[in-house]
C-alpha cells in the first residue's frame, strides 16, 4: 500500500512538467516513481532537461534515457520534485534518510519551485521523530560530533547522535565522500534555531533541515492526493 501511494503522489506531481523545464529529480524511493514516470513521458515524446541529486538517481535517469545535465551546465532550474522524510504544516522538511541531503540541498535552492512529494505518514505536527541527518567531513570526527551535540543542546533539543553505517557495518560514505551523524532528537521545537546553529560548527557540511525551500506539498493517503501549499509559487 505504501508504495502505491508514493506512486500516486509522484504521478500527481508529473503533472505539473511541461515541455522545455529544467528539471531536479530528487533521491529516494518516492521520486523513483517520479524519475519512473518522466522517463515515459521522454518516451512519449516530452522534451526535458535534468539534473539529478545523486548518482543513483542519475543512473536510473541515464537508463531512462532522460536528458541529463549538471548545475554547472544547467545553473538555474524551474522545478524540482523530491520526497521528504518528515514534513510539518509549514512545508518545512527533514531529508537525508538517503544519505543525499547536500547535493538535494543545492539543487532545491537552485530551482524556482521545490515540490515535495510524499505519503501522509510522512506530516507531523513537529519535526524530529525522524532522525535529523547531519553530513559531516571524515576529518576531525569526534571534535565535530561534541561541536554538534552542543550545538543541539543550544537549541534547546536532545538525543544521542549515531554515526551512519552501512548494512555490513562499515561507516556510510555520502556521494561527496562525507559522513553522517544521525541525531535522534524525537522532537525539534526550534527547527530555525537549530539550523543556524549546525551551520555555525566547522565540519558540518550540511544538515537535513529544509526550511524556507519548499512550496507544496502532495501528500497521498487513503482518500487520495492532498495538496499542501502552492504548487504554482515561486520563491523568486
Amino acid at each position: 500500500m505504501s508504495e502505491d501511494l508514493k506512486k500516486a503522489a509522484a504521478l500527481a506531481a508529473l503533472e505539473l512538467v511541461r515541455p522545455g523545464m529544467r528539471l531536479g529529480l530528487g533521491t529516494g524511493s518516492t521520486a523513483r516513481h517520479f524519475v519512473d514516470g518522466l522517463g515515459a513521458k521522454v518516451a512519449a515524446g516530452l522534451e526535458v532537461i535534468c539534473v539529478a541529486t545523486s548518482e543513483a538517481t542519475q543512473a536510473q535517469a541515464e537508463s531512462l534515457s532522460i536528458p541529463m545535465s549538471t548545475l554547472d551546465e544547467t545553473p538555474e532550474l524551474d522545478l524540482t520534485i523530491d520526497g521528504a522524510d518528515e514534513i510539518d504544516s509549514a512545508l518545512r522538511l527533514i531529508k537525508g534518510g538517503g544519505a543525499a541531503l547536500l547535493r538535494e540541498k543545492v539543487v532545491a535552492a537552485a530551482s524556482k519551485r521545490m515540490i515535495v512529494i510524499a505519503d501522509t505518514g510522512k506530516q507531523v505536527e513537529t519535526l524530529g521523530r525522524f532522525p535529523l541527518p547531519i553530513e559531516v567531513v571524515p576529518f576531525g570526527l569526534e571534535a565535530t560530533r561534541r561541536a554538534v551535540a552542543a550545538a543541539i543542546a543550544s537549541s534547546g533539543a536532545s538525543g544521542e547522535l549515531k554515526l551512519r553505517k552501512r548494512t555490513d557495518g562499515a561507516t556510510l560514505l555520502t556521494d561527496g565522500g562525507h559522513y553522517i551523524l544521525d541525531a535522534h532528537l524525537g522532537r525539534i521545537e526550534l527547527p530555525d534555531v537549530l539550523a543556524l546553529a549546525l551551520n555555525q560548527v566547522p565540519g558540518v557540511v550540511e544538515h537535513g533541515l529544509f526550511l524556507g525551500l519548499a512550496n507544496a506539498a502532495f501528500l497521498a493517503g487513503s482518500d487520495g492526493v492532498r495538496v499542501l501549499g502552492d504548487p504554482a509559487g515561486e520563491r523568486r
